[in-house]
Order: C-alpha cells, then sequence, then structure tokens
C-alpha cells in the first residue's frame, strides 16, 4: 500500500485501542514528560549542553510519552493530520503533540538529520560517569492504534533492490486487541482488500533508549553507540532492563523510536511504527560496580527475567558479531564466574545470536542467554 491508497475510514472503537492525547487516558506515575516540542529533539540525541525537560531521582518511576516520526517527515508532507487521512485516520484520532511539532519550528534537516523524535533528556540525579544506569521498562501503551512500515531507496537490508518502485514506500498497518491478546494487520494486495490481511503478535518496545554524550554536539539519531540511542532490540519491551554506561552528570536519558512490532534484522529500514506511551523505572548502579555483570563493559547489555541480553555494535556485521560474543563472555564470567573457554564452549552449544537490525548505519547483533541454565551455578560472592 502506497501514500496515495485510500481506504475506508479507519474504525478506531473496532482495535480496542483509545487514542491517548497528550495527558489524557491512564498516566500510571506522579512524573509525566509529554511529547509537546519543547520536550523533544527530531534527528539528533542529547548531549551534555543540553538542559532536562524533567528530573527525578534514581529508583523513580516516570511515564514518558513517545512520537514515532512516520506522518511527521517532509518527504511525507510534514502534516500527519492530511498524511493520515489518507488511509483513512480521522483528525481527530491523530496525536495533537505530533500536529504540534510538525506545525512548530522544531529544527530538522531532512538531508542531515536522522527522522527520530526523542522525548527528553531527562536527569537522574546524582548518575555520574561510570556508574550504569539501569532502565527497565514497566509498561507500553499503544497511543494509537496505526502506524507505518517505511522503505526507501539506497536503504534496508537490499538498497537499490527494494523497494522495486522509485520514492518511499508506506505500508499502512493497524492493530488490535481484544481478550486473545494483541496483533497488527496488513493487506496483501492493496489494490484488492477483499484478498485478506496478513496478521501477527504485537511486541511494543522502544527503539531508542539512551543517555547523553560529551560534549556540546547532538549525536545523529540513526547509528547506536556506547550511549546506547537505536538500538533497536527487539526484546527490550516490558520487563526488560537495559543497562547504559553514564556518560555525563545526571545520565540525560531519554526515549524515542517507538515500535509496536519488529522482526531480528528490521530488513525493510522500518519496523512496524507507532507512537507508545512508556512507563519506566530508572536506577543507578554506582561505579557499575561488579554488583552487576559486565563490569567494565562500555556498551550497552540488558536482561529479561529469563535472558541475559549481550548486545554488539559495529558498522561492520562481523565485528558487531564478535563485539556481542566478547559482551556475553563478560556477563558469563562477572555474574556467574564461568571459565571464559568454557563459557566460550557453553555459549556454542546453547546461546542463541540474532541480528537486531542491518539498517541503522551501526548494525547489531544480541545474544539470548537462559538464566534457567544456571540453576546449578554456585554464583561468586
Amino acid at each position: 500500500m502506497t501514500a496515495t491508497d485510500s481506504p475506508l475510514l479507519l474504525d478506531i472503537a473496532a482495535t480496542g485501542f483509545p487514542v491517548l492525547q497528550p495527558g489524557h487516558g491512564p498516566i500510571p506515575s506522579a512524573t509525566y514528560v509529554p511529547a509537546m516540542p519543547g520536550n523533544t529533539l527530531w534527528g539528533r540525541l542529547p548531549c551534555e549542553a543540553d538542559a532536562p525537560v524533567a528530573a527525578v531521582r534514581p529508583g523513580s518511576v516516570l511515564t514518558v510519552d513517545t512520537l514515532s516520526h512516520e506522518g511527521v517527515l517532509e518527504d511525507q508532507g510534514r502534516d500527519p493530520r492530511e498524511f493520515f487521512a489518507r488511509y483513512g485516520v480521522a483528525g481527530a484520532h491523530v496525536l495533537d503533540d505530533a500536529q504540534q511539532t510538525a506545525d512548530s519550528d522544531t529544527a530538522h534537516d531532512f538531508d542531515d538529520d536522522g527522522p527520530h523524535l526523542v522525548t527528553g533528556p531527562i536527569a537522574v540525579t546524582g548518575a555520574r560517569p561510570g556508574d550504569l544506569l539501569a532502565v527497565t521498562v514497566l509498561g507500553l501503551t499503544p497511543r494509537v492504534p496505526y502506524g507505518l512500515v517505511s522503505a526507501r531507496h539506497g536503504f534496508g537490508a537490499l538498497p537499490g533492490e527494494m523497494p522495486s518502485l522509485p520514492g518511499p514506500q508506506m505500508t499502512f498497518a493497524t492493530a488490535h486487541a481484544d481478550g486473545a491478546g494483541a496483533w497488527g494487520r496488513m493487506a496483501v494486495d492493496s489494490s484488492d482488500p477483499a484478498r485478506g490481511a496478513l496478521r501477527f503478535p504485537l511486541r511494543p518496545f522502544l527503539g531508542v533508549m539512551g543517555v547523553a554524550v560529551p560534549g556540546d554536539e547532538r549525536p545523529h539519531s540513526v547509528p547506536p553507540g556506547r550511549h546506547g540511542g537505536n538500538i533497536d532490540v527487539a526484546l527490550l519491551g516490558e520487563g526488560a532492563t537495559l543497562y547504559l554506561p553514564v556518560q555525563v552528570d545526571d545520565a540525560l536519558v531519554y526515549f524515542g523510536d517507538p515500535h509496536f512490532a519488529q522482526g531480528d534484522g528490521e530488513i525493510a529500514l522500518t519496523a512496524f511504527e507507532a507512537s507508545l506511551r512508556a512507563t519506566v523505572r530508572v536506577e543507578v548502579i554506582p561505579g557499575a560496580a561488579a554488583l552487576r555483570p559486565g563490569h567494565g563493559r562500555v556498551t550497552p547489555f540488558a536482561e529479561t527475567d529469563d535472558l541475559l541480553i549481550p548486545i554488539g555494535l559495529d558498522e561492520d556485521l562481523d565485528e558487531a558479531m564478535r563485539d556481542c560474543v566478547r559482551c556475553a563472555l563478560d556477563l558469563l564470567v562477572t555474574d556467574y564466574g564461568i571459565d571464559r573457554h568454557l563459557a566460550m564452549a557453553y555459549l556454542s552449544a546453547a546461546g542463541d545470536f540474532a541480528v537486531s537490525q542491518v539498517v541503522d548505519s551501526v548494525k547489531g547483533i544480541h545474544g539470548k542467554i537462559r538464566k534457567s541454565d544456571f540453576t546449578e551455578v554456585t554464583r561468586p560472592n
């Protein structure tokens, strides 16, 4: 489906997801940061020189609205109400903060900046370089029941080959929920809706979570790095904790690039991009002491209740894989006291490694290591 298709008006009520305009709907925590102009950056990530839009103490829970860039970008008209009307979305069902951003003088250079809208930075008082910031995702609520998967020539896993037509190609997708769960739908044939739709599970997560970099130059929003940023690891949904090496005083954490679902690899260029309301807890691990795995690591890693998730990042996919394996070894050696050569053997027998994404300039690999494999291991003091 391209941006010129005009389906019937989307029945928002039938999807099971209400539209969460700024300040409306459930806000589970006392600290709330809306994604209004003034609280967001567009295409760049925070640096040390940026003033925080809010401040919280370590251990705090906060709720942050995030905006998808889809429908706001310049090559889509920088007018989300007009853009989404082409897909049958009524103007009242377009997010006010998305429209206000598009209408504002928020700085964004389509040719030089990244696409992402990022909410923050938010100061975590007392965090210092050398600490780890632990960001635990407590809740992710869709703000709208629709979004896009976008592809553009020169990008994605098959640059120059797909998409097969010139210009950006945008596939409209909808989200639905009932007692049986939540799923996404997209047409299999844009010229013949009667042929049905693809149906797939929703797995919401934030593609961008990070901390500010030193200095007064804001980094591009696309490539991830030791600051975190556009990591695009689909496992970082509800219940996951991302560990970020603090770069500057008070960390200056930020959130963005919301997804409803993403396959490992993110091969088209984007995933199912759609806005989310995120509730997170931020904690500081002083000096990254050997209180947590990865002592001495300078790049992010993560965990869920069931998994350790090493992360490797590099422009070369082979080097990203090597970086991820080194991270995995560090986690097993420091957190479980496993001899490094035995940890390597274990990972070869039982660890899983996947391509997180190949579309963000700096490519990503993440591992999946089952914590249940270590129930008989006596951990070091």
